[in-house]
């Protein structure tokens, strides 16, 4: 197995116990701390795709002239 492999088998056990123990009768994680986390992650996920699906960075700048000197843009 890769290293990213392992990352995700050891995400997903976490988050098995994790909900066990939330079935249980204890809980691990409170809700105030999930809604930061999520608020956190769609924040950097948004930045990333918009700088991702723009043409911002010398590499988009590059593709966008391609891509107008192929008259696709």
């Amino acid at each position: 197995m890769d290293k990213a492999s392992i990352r995700r088998f050891t995400v997903l056990i976490v988050a098995v116990i994790n909900a066990v123990l939330n079935l249980v009768g204890y809980q691990t994680i409170t809700d105030e701390f999930v809604n930061d986390l999520v608020a956190v992650f769609s924040c950097a996920w948004f930045i990333w795709a918009a700088w991702k699906n723009n043409y911002l960075g010398k590499k988009g700048q590059k593709q966008k002239k391609q891509l107008e000197r192929a008259g696709l843009k």
